[in-house]
């Protein structure tokens, strides 16, 4: 496992993260968010610097949320009245329109 210092432009912060291979520039990665979802990322940039320790090079990520990524939120909750109240008023709730059943 390689660890990476990941920085992350769309939250603004900077943590380090263990990848089995070093992602490259313009690949996607998945990572969870600060609310506990998970998101996808773009790799804008792929740099290496000199550990303090040894003869060894440290990889570093720049990254950024992919485009319309994070507007997918739920437009309506099913659960709230008004989401109920637009359903029945479109005729969900009634019989309208459905045929009757038959009397033997």
């Amino acid at each position: 496992m390689i660890e990476i210092e990941v920085q992350n432009e769309t939250h603004q912060t900077q943590s380090r993260i263990r990848f089995a291979a070093v992602p490259r520039i313009g690949e996607g990665i998945r990572l969870r968010e600060p609310d506990g979802m998970w998101a996808s990322y773009d790799v804008l940039d792929v740099w290496y610097q000199k550990a303090e320790f040894g003869d060894v090079w440290m990889p570093y990520l720049h990254i950024r949320m992919t485009p319309g990524e994070g507007t997918g939120a739920i437009e309506a909750d099913p659960f709230s009245d008004d989401y109920a109240a637009a359903a029945y008023d479109a005729g969900f709730a009634s019989l309208r329109g459905e045929q009757q059943p038959c009397r033997i």
